[in-house]
């Protein structure tokens, strides 16, 4: 447990998941809401998904309060980490079954493209770390159309050259601290 509490992996997980569940609030289900205005049983799968976010959201600080404290049980711990695969999964699931098709038929692209506009500014301030790890294990054609869409061109070589060689030495789960890399797009 100790390991975990200073892992930059916990700490990319956690980051990103914030920055995710924060855009969806700030860009996406205002407008999803708004478009489903009248039709209950998709709305109802938002609240579903809103549910589980919540959950997923007490489960990280129930596992935040169990590494700080010398005194948690081993036990303890386990249960909530599978809680937290568990829900994630589940979750994961339901927003690619549920929610994706929702918004892909009747959000526009500027929606959608606002959607990304904010996701973007909610990762800016940590880019340098969170894109090599959503990247990480994704085909290089893959990541570079993904790429393509996400930096300016004048930043794919500070990706490339900077951020994910420091990723790659990263002691993600071994408890080393935490990644500093700098070079912004």
């Amino acid at each position: 447990m100790n390991v975990l509490r200073t892992a930059a992996g916990w700490e990319l997980f956690r980051g990103a998941l914030h920055a995710h569940h924060g855009a969806e609030d700030d860009a996406l289900w205002p407008s999803l809401c708004q478009a489903l205005d009248g039709r209950p049983f998709p709305l109802a799968r938002l609240e579903v998904l809103e549910a589980e976010r919540a959950a997923l959201a007490l489960l990280l600080v129930a596992i935040d309060r169990t590494l700080a404290d010398p005194d948690a049980a081993l036990d303890l711990f386990g249960e909530l980490t599978g809680s937290l695969v568990t829900g994630l999964r589940g979750h994961l699931r339901h927003e690619e079954e549920a929610i994706l098709p929702l918004v892909q038929t009747i959000l526009g692209e500027e929606q959608w493209e606002h959607f990304g506009s904010v996701h973007a500014r909610r990762i800016e301030a940590d880019v340098a770390r969170i894109l090599p790890w959503l990247l990480d294990g994704v085909a290089e054609r893959t990541a570079a159309v993904i790429l393509r869409q996400l930096l300016p061109e004048s930043a794919h070589h500070t990706y490339a050259h900077l951020w994910r060689p420091a990723y790659a030495v990263l002691d993600r789960w071994g408890g080393r601290g935490a990644l500093t890399v700098t070079g912004r797009p």
